[in-house]
């Protein structure tokens, strides 16, 4: 199982990428072809699922942090230790902890 350092390492490493995928500047332009291709077949149920999942952060989120995980196992060879499901609840814990870091960061900017 991972340790607490790692969950927070994960945690931090998940709450970055998800603001990149869905709030930072550098992929305005990526989110904004990808909105105009959604915009052309709108009844579409795959094109707006994938509009949601790169400007929700917590759907984002989910997969981000299992992406993390996932590469974090097996760099460090650690994959075949546990059982698939500890896993599980290890992406459950990253991905749990990053969008805390969400909130959080989400709640400072309302105070300001």
């Amino acid at each position: 199982m991972i340790s607490p350092v790692e969950l927070s390492l994960l945690a931090l490493a998940g709450y970055r990428g998800t603001q990149l995928v869905v709030h930072d500047s550098i992929l305005d332009l990526a989110r904004s072809r990808v909105d105009a291709w959604q915009q052309k077949r709108p009844a579409s149920a795959f094109r707006e699922a994938v509009v949601t999942l790169i400007s929700c952060v917590y759907c984002t989120g989910w997969w981000v942090a299992g992406a993390l995980l996932a590469i974090w196992l097996l760099v460090t060879g650690t994959w075949d230790e546990e059982p698939v499901l500890v896993h599980g609840f290890e992406w459950l814990a990253v991905a749990g902890a990053a969008v805390l870091l969400n909130r959080w960061d989400d709640s400072r900017k309302d105070d300001h």
